[in-house]
C-alpha cells in the first residue's frame, strides 16, 4: 500500500489536434489507454482520470480499466482547473499524488517508480523528473499541498506552486527524454507514431 495516487489530466478540448486526441490509436491502444497502462504497471496505488471535453468518448475508452474518474465542469478555463478537480477527488488519507498528462503516452513506468522511490527516501514534498537539465512530467506532489492547490487561483498553474516552494523541491535526473514530450498537434502525433 503506497498511498500514492495518479491524477491523469484528460479533460482538454484537443483544439490543436482537431479531434479527440485521447482516443487516437497508440501502440495498439488509445492514447489515454497507453498512459493508464503504464501507470497501472507502476507502484501507483489508485488512479483518477479527470474528464471534461469529449467526456463520452474518453469514458468509453477507459470504462473497462480499474480507474476512477471525476468530471471537471470548469475544463474550459484550462488545465489547472483539472488539477484542482483531481485533488478535490482524492481521499483525505492519500499520501501523495502524481500528476500525469493524458497526452503523454510515452511516459515510462520506470520513471514513475523512480519518482515514488525518490519521494519515499527524501523529505521533499515536490518531486519531478529532469532530463539534461530540463524539467518534465509527471510531477509528484505531497498531500500537504492539497489545500493550497484547491483553494488558490494559480495563473501559472503548478509551476506557481513549484516556484513558491522551491526549497521543498527534489529534481530526479533521468535518462528518459520522453518526460519532455507530449502530443498536441497532428504533426507531433505522426512523429510519435511513425515507428509503430
Amino acid at each position: 500500500m503506497t498511498g500514492i495516487w495518479a491524477i491523469v489530466l484528460a479533460a482538454g478540448e484537443s483544439r490543436r489536434m482537431g479531434s479527440p486526441k485521447m482516443v487516437l490509436p497508440y501502440q495498439g491502444m488509445t492514447m489515454i489507454g497507453k498512459v493508464l497502462d503504464r501507470i497501472l504497471a507502476s507502484e501507483v496505488e489508485h488512479i483518477v482520470t479527470v474528464v471534461g471535453g469529449h467526456q463520452a468518448v474518453v469514458m468509453e475508452a477507459i470504462r473497462e480499466l480499474p480507474v476512477k474518474y471525476c468530471y471537471n465542469d470548469n475544463y474550459l478555463s484550462g488545465m489547472y482547473s483539472s488539477v484542482q478537480c483531481g485533488f478535490r477527488f482524492l481521499p483525505d488519507d492519500f499520501r501523495a499524488a502524481i500528476v500525469f498528462l493524458g497526452d503523454q503516452p510515452m511516459a515510462e513506468t520506470v520513471v514513475i517508480n523512480r519518482l515514488i522511490e525518490s519521494y519515499s527516501q527524501s523529505d521533499k514534498g515536490i518531486v519531478l523528473p529532469v532530463y539534461e537539465g530540463k524539467r518534465g512530467h509527471p510531477l509528484l506532489v505531497d498531500r500537504k499541498y492539497r489545500n493550497e492547490i484547491i483553494s488558490q487561483d494559480q495563473p501559472d498553474g503548478l509551476r506557481g506552486i513549484i516556484s513558491k516552494h522551491a526549497d521543498d523541491l527534489l529534481e530526479v535526473n533521468t535518462i528518459n527524454p520522453s518526460i519532455l514530450r507530449d502530443i498536441d498537434t497532428p504533426e507531433e502525433y505522426l512523429k510519435e507514431t511513425s515507428g509503430q
